[in-house]
């Protein structure tokens, strides 16, 4: 495949024409009206049935279907991690929820969408400014889509999530109800607010202190800031290198880090930094240059994205100071086959535009590469104080406190993009929507349940190999 990091023309969300995509100059109030009309087409009540569709599906098909061109070796371990828990399930099952919230009932009001808009992929990481900032962190199913399916999925990993830690069903019912209260509360805020204002508005550390609610979670979150503050390159860099004659290399961990030593793909991965080196800015080109390639490792990944091949890069300054850089592959977002492919034929410019158009900063090395072979990816800095929220042993309250930091993020992310006014006037002032999600979030956990289960059928079975770590 040729490679080109050329630019298309002008667009508005994902190359799709400017013209065809910004909302019309339209007075705010007109497009809240617009927006109100739309419940009469899709009522809310829509919004809160889930029904197993017809024909009926075969989650263990369409999951198996979605490791193809993944590293073989490696999925098994896809679906170990899979295997855990219903909540570790959804979480590398985008594409299954994808086809089934294609399904679901739509405004078709299209925002720049995260594609795999869960709970653990939202967190506190660092800006360029070495600040830190709570936001979504993971894009790499991002596509123009209806804003309703992150929003679903986002109420419903709170349900699953909930289950999980063994609240009730009312109590995981709440929690995705406080998500999309605070989706919908803040979508109207952002809906008052200039294009500048919703595009330099942030959650930092000092705004999310300023917002706890009393003494007790103010101290939580203190203590939450500081050990994101500690995930930096220097914090993780004794922990995955080690010395071998003389040199620093990425230190092996099978199945989870390990070296290639083949000569000719060493000679690729050269090639291909070339690439991702003219995909950067003129500017963080030249901050770039001042380190070289010490030592490049493979690395497994999350749960969705095992298999997929994902590259970590041990960069040094000539005073060896330490880089890591991640190169994760690019493959076609989950939700294209719905939502129509990318204009970016490279998928990992796809990320990249997507990220930094939903993000209120994002990591200054992003950058995408083609390889010899082919396959795209895409370049970040590795773990820049990036840190998730514990779920595990989570109560309802904190589930609850932290579906609203989600909800709100969500909001500006998508008003970034979509028409805050208009999908603000669909979702009103009450809590009627809120409740329609929540009612799905619940039937939705069911039917995660059911599809994990078959999974563990087909694992028993053999008609799926999994490897179960004892350790994350």
């Amino acid at each position: 495949m040729k490679k080109s990091n050329k630019q298309p023309k002008s667009t508005a969300l994902d190359g799709e024409p400017a013209k065809a995509q910004r909302p019309e100059f339209a007075s705010r109030q007109q497009r809240l009206v617009a927006g109100k009309t739309l419940r009469e087409t899709v009522p809310y009540e829509r919004h809160g049935v889930w029904k197993r569709p017809a024909k009926a599906r075969d989650p263990v098909k369409i999951l198996k279907a979605s490791s193809q061109g993944r590293l073989p070796e490696l999925v098994p371990i896809r679906y170990g991690r899979m295997l855990r828990s219903p909540f570790t399930f959804l979480r590398g099952s985008a594409g299954l929820m994808a086809c089934d919230l294609a399904t679901t009932p739509t405004t078709q009001l299209r925002v720049q969408a995260c594609g795999d808009c869960h709970l653990m992929n939202f967190g506190m990481f660092a800006t360029p400014e070495r600040n830190l900032v709570f936001d979504i962190n993971d894009f790499d199913e991002t596509l123009p889509a209806p804003w309703e399916w992150d929003l679903k999925r986002l109420a419903v990993s709170f349900a699953v999530a909930a289950r999980d830690n063994g609240h009730t069903d009312a109590q995981a019912r709440d929690a995705a109800i406080e998500c999309v209260r605070a989706y919908r509360e803040h979508m109207r805020d952002f809906s008052k607010m200039s294009p500048l204002e919703v595009w330099y508005d942030r959650l930092d550390e000092q705004r999310i202190l300023a917002m706890a609610p009393d003494a007790e979670a103010k101290a939580r979150r203190k203590e939450y800031i500081a050990k994101a503050h500690q995930r930096v390159g220097e914090y993780l860099f004794p922990k995955i290198t080690d010395e071998v004659a003389g040199h620093r290399r990425l230190l092996d961990q099978p199945p989870v880090l390990f070296h290639f030593h083949d000569r000719v793909a060493l000679t690729r991965v050269h090639e291909a930094m070339e690439d991702y080196r003219r995909s950067l800015t003129d500017s963080v080109r030249v901050l770039f240059d001042r380190y070289r390639l010490e030592d490049m490792a493979v690395k497994v990944v999350g749960i969705g994205s095992v298999g997929t091949r994902c590259l970590v890069g041990l960069f040094f300054s000539a005073e060896n100071h330490a880089l890591l850089l991640q190169f994760k592959e690019a493959c076609p977002s989950v939700l294209a086959p719905y939502a129509g492919a990318s204009v970016y034929q490279n998928q990992g410019q796809r990320i990249v535009v997507g990220q930094r158009l939903m993000q209120c900063s994002s990591d200054i090395f992003l950058g995408w590469t083609t390889g010899p072979l082919g396959f795209h990816f895409f370049g970040r800095q590795l773990r820049d104080m990036k840190l998730s929220f514990p779920t595990e042993g989570a109560s309802p309250k904190l589930i609850r406190r932290f579906a609203d930091l989600c909800g709100w993020t969500l909001a500006r992310a998508h008003a970034k993009s979509g028409d805050s006014a208009t999908i603000s006037g669909y979702l009103g002032k009450t809590d009627a929507f809120d409740r329609a999600i929540g009612k799905f979030a619940l039937a939705y956990a069911d039917q995660n349940e059911r599809d994990h289960a078959a999974l563990k059928v087909a694992v028993k079975s053999g008609r799926i190999k999994a490897l179960v770590e004892e350790d994350l």
